[in-house]
């Protein structure tokens, strides 16, 4: 069975940093679209961070210049960078991947992230 699972969250201070991981089993980083998202109570999901196969990162637009996603084929992870975290930054992040050669996409089950002073 698929399993990706999320480490790394907890609470920091704003300007903090933190790093998250993305341990995968069953299937291979290497070919797939690896990414992050983000939930915050009483809001929809929404894409922080992605990776493709190939190519440069994305970010959204919240998080730009302060986040960096990567990945690491060796050890099947992908990781999550965020410095200069902010109180708007609290939510639970999922790790995403999605497999590009079956089209078939699956989740963490999430780790929280609480920025306060």
């Amino acid at each position: 069975q698929v399993q990706l699972v999320e480490s790394g969250g907890g609470l920091v201070q704003p300007g903090g940093s933190l790093r998250l991981s993305c341990a995968v089993s069953r299937i291979s980083v290497s070919i797939c679209r690896m990414a992050w998202y983000r939930q915050a109570p009483g809001k929809q999901r929404e894409l922080v961070a992605l990776i493709p196969v190939s190519g440069n990162p994305n970010y959204a637009d919240p998080v730009k210049g302060r986040f960096t996603i990567s990945r690491d084929n060796a050890k099947n992870t992908v990781s999550l960078q965020m410095n200069s975290l902010k109180p708007e930054d609290t939510a639970v992040y999922y790790c995403n991947a999605y497999h590009i050669v079956i089209s078939r996409e699956y989740w963490g089950q999430g780790t929280q992230v609480t920025v306060s002073s």
